[in-house]
């Protein structure tokens, strides 16, 4: 639910370590989206580095140290910053490509320049010289790239995919102001036929007005139909299901409900939004994801439960050993469809959507469209409705820019000087394999930066103390697979940044879009090169 307003993420005060001694930087200039772009000069001076976001320029002081980074610029198109003279250049450079990794073949040209939009990147390729995490991640500080041959990709996602992905499409400049018409709900949330304690419990949390996807979809849901839900992310769709079917349980204390989620921290997230809108209600819930003992979830499910939030092989496993009965729930929530699809949890779904009473009440929600998901939705839902507020593929207060390596330049120190800029208070950094993202985050801090790891051979506890810590701003850094890429409600990310180029432009929309959620503003950057 995007109502409540919350207080802006920063830093904590603790975030700067001293464990290495500090050192002016290499002058390096770093241009943020919205600024212009600019050229090389024949001279770069000594000083502190500056990263220039919009239309504000900030000193980031004295740096953390950072071993010789090379100049480079962040911006569509021009290579570096300027350092004396204003000759502009028409494009960048690209570098001999390296060898590509298992994945697939790099698409980097040898010649000496490229369009300003960028290149093509396969995925699954070396992602130009990177930070020495190549051939099973050893920090040598080679030239192979980012995390092409260490470990296996996170999150569990299916193996294989991968797709031709134009640079240009990493890049989405804010350069006129857009007059859009304003959304006017039809609703307030005091206006749902729910019942009254349900509407205190709204009110406590002080959420007065629906999201354009709550506002089509909570009526609906209480009229008993079928709805098929598209909308980006950070756009309220946990609310949009629980309120009505808090209020169906509330009616009907027979009343049993299953939602299936993708991953783990999805499955917490909504069972924390249940807890704190029935509280005080004697509405219970279970938890069932794997990675967590199953013992405690068997315990816990000899008890009577309203809502069963899951994952769906630990939800298929705990029906074959008879502790989830599916014919007694009445409805079923199948949230973020497209990623569970992805996933290669098609067989399971519809395990278990085989199970449940053929006149259930069948919620699906997806950020995207596909064939693959017309197709579960032809077979799984009633005569559903259709409500849809996705208006394009990345959210508009998203800026997005690229930065372009230059030839011999080594990707973790440029990543270093980008992360000392003090506007990039809370960072969500992307790779692409689990090994690789557990390296760069011992890296990270190693180097003094507060950095946390999450990813899927990490055990439960593990990612959700990373988290908190994350969300509490006791950590300024989080380094993830695509595994956190989905559903997750992270307040106040300032930056995304892509460190490994994603497996399809589809990862890519799910990525950005933990920055800049609800009318926050965010910043997305994609190393490349």
């Amino acid at each position: 639910m995007q109502n409540k307003s919350t207080n802006s993420g920063g830093r904590s005060a603790s975030s700067s370590h001293g464990s290495h001694s500090s050192r002016p930087s290499t002058g390096r200039s770093f241009r943020g989206p919205g600024s212009s772009s600019s050229s090389q000069g024949s001279s770069r001076p000594s000083g502190v580095s500056s990263y220039r976001g919009g239309s504000s320029s900030f000193s980031s002081g004295p740096a953390r140290r950072s071993p010789g980074a090379a100049g480079r610029f962040t911006g569509s198109g021009a290579r570096k910053p300027s350092f004396g003279s204003r000759g502009s250049t028409s494009g960048a450079p690209a570098h001999t490509s390296s060898r590509p990794s298992s994945g697939g073949s790099s698409s980097h040209s040898s010649h000496s320049s490229r369009p300003s939009n960028g290149g093509v990147f396969r995925s699954g390729s070396s992602n130009g010289r990177g930070a020495g995490f190549s051939r099973g991640g050893n920090s040598g500080g080679g030239r192979s790239g980012g995390f092409s041959r260490g470990g296996n990709s996170g999150g569990g996602r299916g193996k294989g995919r991968s797709e031709r992905i134009d640079a240009s499409r990493f890049i989405n400049k804010v350069t006129t102001v857009e007059i859009e018409e304003v959304f006017k709900p039809k609703h307030q949330f005091s206006d749902f036929e729910v019942d009254a304690r349900l509407k205190e419990a709204i009110a406590v949390k002080g959420y007065v007005t629906p999201t354009p996807i709550q506002d089509g979809a909570i009526p609906k849901v209480l009229e008993g139909k079928d709805i098929v839900g598209i909308a980006n992310t950070g756009t309220g769709k946990t609310a949009a299901f629980l309120i009505p079917l808090i209020h169906k349980v509330l009616t009907d204390q027979k009343e049993q409900v299953i939602v299936v989620v993708p991953t783990r921290e999805l499955a917490i997230q909504i069972d924390d939004e249940l807890r704190s809108l029935t509280k005080g209600l004697k509405i219970f819930s279970v938890c069932c994801v794997g990675g967590a003992p199953i013992g405690k979830q068997i315990s816990q499910l000899k008890y009577k439960n309203s809502f069963v939030i899951g994952t769906p092989g630990r939800l298929k496993d705990l029906i074959a050993r008879k502790m989830i009965r599916l014919n007694d729930f009445q409805s079923i929530v199948l949230d973020e469809a497209d990623q569970m699809l992805d996933m290669g949890f098609i067989a399971d779904m519809r395990f278990i959507m085989d199970g449940m009473p053929k006149d259930r009440h069948t919620l699906f929600f997806s950020a995207t469209l596909s064939p693959d998901i017309e197709k579960l939705i032809n077979d799984f839902l009633n005569n559903p409705v259709r409500i849809s507020v996705k208006t394009r593929d990345t959210a508009k207060n998203v800026e997005q820019d690229v930065i372009r390596l230059a030839r011999g330049e080594d990707k973790l120190d440029v990543l270093h000087e980008l992360l000392n800029q003090p506007e990039l208070k809370k960072v969500l950094i992307f790779g692409k394999t689990k090994h690789g993202v557990e390296k760069l985050s011992n890296v990270l801090t190693q180097r003094g930066f507060k950095s946390e790891s999450i990813h899927g051979d990490k055990r439960h506890s593990q990612r959700q103390n990373a988290l908190r810590l994350f969300k509490d701003n006791h950590v300024q850094i989080l380094v993830a697979t695509d595994v956190a890429a989905r559903g997750l409600d992270i307040p106040n990310v300032s930056h995304v940044i892509n460190y490994d180029v994603p497996a399809t432009y589809d990862d890519y929309v799910h990525r950005i879009g933990r920055t800049g959620r609800g009318d926050k503003k965010g910043i997305a950057l994609t190393i490349i090169g």
